[in-house]
Parts: C-alpha cells; structure tokens; sequence
C-alpha cells in the first residue's frame, strides 16, 4: 500500500472520530527506526465508555465502506476505557480522559511527527489533484492516437471505393491499361493473313 493510500485511511479515520465529537485527536507519523511495526497512530479521547465505543465502531464502518478493510485485531472495545483498532498501517488508540493522562503515548513516542488533521487533509487534495491531472493527461494522448488511425482508414477506404468506382464505368488503371494494350497488339498479330508464296504451276501432262 502506498504513503498516500494509508495517509487517505488515516485521515478518513479521524474524520469518523471529529463526528462522534472525539476530543484532542492527534495523529502521530512514527519514526521507522523507532517502531516497525505500524506507520501512524491515531489517538483521541471520549467523555465517557459509550463514546468511546461509538467512535470504536463509526472508524470501524467507515473503513469497511470507504475502504473494504477491517482491523487486524480490536482490543479493549467492553471496558471502553482504552479501545484499540491495529489496522496493520496505523494503529487508532480511544482513550478515556483518565488512561490517557496515564499512560501519555505521545511522550513516549518522543521521535514521532505530529500531523495537523487539516494540513494532512490538504496535501492529499493536492495528490490527488496532481494524479488527476495525469490522467487527463494520458487520456487525451490516447484519444489523439486512434484519430490518426482513423484518418489512414478513412484514406484507405476513399482510395478502396474509387477503384470499385473505376472498374464500374470501365475505366482501367494505366497498369492494367498497357497490359490490355499489349493483349490486344499480340491477339491482332496471330490473326493476321501470312502473305502467299507464288504457287508453282504444274506442267500439263
């Protein structure tokens, strides 16, 4: 999956926390070195267990909507207090105000960048704009090849439809003109009288 496919997933998940009216979401870009396991957390809290397990199940729908995905594995989903959703190229951590004071993931992951919701969300508009872009690109360079083609087809079949046209009215090509020219000449030549020799008179008996 590319960078640009997984940062798409990623934003579309927080999208799912901000409507269930997540609070401080942050989403962490992890350091290669540090974690090789996943690419980006995405971390937010609720007011309460229910929430938490609303925001746990709308990143769950919009993910298998949007993107025909679910996560690799959920923990955490009954108690509500800290609901985990590993979807193997980003990790969503829900937290209860009180866990997430407790055990404070992005001071532990001191190496990660930050992303700003927005910020991601403007640089995949201008990705996407510029793939876009390419192809339209690409599909006016194929419409103009078959206009060509089509053009060498049209000069075929004009040059098609005036040789029937010629053999109709009996006109020939200067090819097949010389070569009947020449057919004629021969046939006239065989059919011509040979020139009689003078007969020798036979003598009276």
């Amino acid at each position: 999956m590319t960078k640009t496919e997984i940062r798409r997933m990623v934003a579309a998940a927080a999208a799912a926390c901000e409507e269930k009216k997540a609070e401080q979401i942050r989403i962490l870009e992890l350091d290669p070195a540090d974690s090789g396991f996943t690419d980006y957390f995405l971390i937010c809290s609720g007011t309460n267990d229910r929430q938490n397990q609303a925001i746990a199940t709308a990143i769950e729908e919009r993910m298998e909507r949007d993107f025909a995905t679910r996560p690799n594995s959920m923990e955490g989903y009954r108690q509500g207090e800290w609901i985990l959703l590993d979807y193997v190229d980003f990790v969503v951590h829900i937290f209860s105000e009180e866990k997430r004071d407790f055990y404070n993931i992005e001071r532990l992951r001191k190496t990660a960048t930050t992303l700003d919701l927005e910020q991601l969300k403007a640089s995949l508009t201008k990705r996407v704009a510029a793939v876009r872009k390419k192809q339209a690109a690409k599909k006016a360079v194929a419409k103009k090849s078959p206009a060509k083609k089509s053009v060498v087809k049209k000069a075929i079949k004009k040059a098609a439809v005036k040789k029937v046209a010629a053999k109709k009215s009996g006109k020939a090509t200067p090819a097949k003109s010389a070569k009947g020219k020449a057919t004629k000449a021969s046939t006239k030549t065989a059919l011509k009288p040979k020139p009689r020799t003078a007969a020798k008179r036979q003598k009276p008996l």
